[in-house]
């Protein structure tokens, strides 16, 4: 039977001729790629163009342009949440998204808080307005910082800022101690205790 199918299918190919070469020929002398080069290419160059931006542009609820924020990790003191909270705490560097698209602010917000991270800056503020007019719904930005911030993993609280800092149009957040301010807590806790 196997010989039935070859002997039908070479008399079907049997006017057929293979073609000379996969490349075409430009008129200055050189090959172009073939479109499936051409593909191969293109999905090698974005494997290698690895994006460490894990904040994600999907699915966002939408909230109000006057609804406040309120986020705050498990182990993070009410005090300490109560302070920052009220804007008592000096804010150490701000962010200004105001006008900005949805990827230039994932882009800037992502940058933003690893560099203050790295640097020891712990209290933030970032603007991002209400969004009372954008399109197509109101407060997308807002939304979408709201959605960000707990999905960054130095981020301990956050909060709607008081009216003197912007209101609901800006957030206060809170960011973990980095490995240096850690090992500079450790060494001043284990003197306290010799001291004792």
């Amino acid at each position: 039977m196997q010989n039935d199918e070859s002997d039908l299918f070479l008399q079907e190919m049997s006017g057929v001729t293979p073609l000379s070469q996969d490349a075409v020929l430009l008129e200055n002398g050189g090959f172009s790629p073939t479109l499936a080069q051409q593909a191969r290419r293109k999905a090698a160059e974005q494997d290698m163009e690895y994006d460490a931006n894990y904040l994600s542009m999907e699915y966002v609820d939408l909230v109000k342009p006057d609804e406040p924020f309120t986020y705050k990790k498990d182990g993070v003191q009410d005090g300490v949440y109560r302070n920052l909270r009220l804007g008592k705490y000096q804010l150490d560097a701000t962010l200004n998204l105001l006008g900005k698209s949805l990827s230039d602010a994932r882009r800037e917000l992502f940058f933003f808080i690893e560099d203050c991270h790295k640097r020891g800056v712990r209290t933030l503020l970032i603007h991002h307005g209400m969004g009372r007019n954008s399109k197509p719904h109101p407060a997308i930005l807002r939304s979408y910082v709201f959605k960000w911030l707990p999905q960054i993993p130095t981020v301990l609280a956050c909060n709607t800022a008081q009216k003197q800092h912007g209101g609901y149009s800006a957030t206060y957040v809170l960011l973990q101690k980095n490995a240096e301010q850690k090992r500079e807590n450790r060494e001043l806790h284990s003197k306290r205790g010799a001291q004792k």
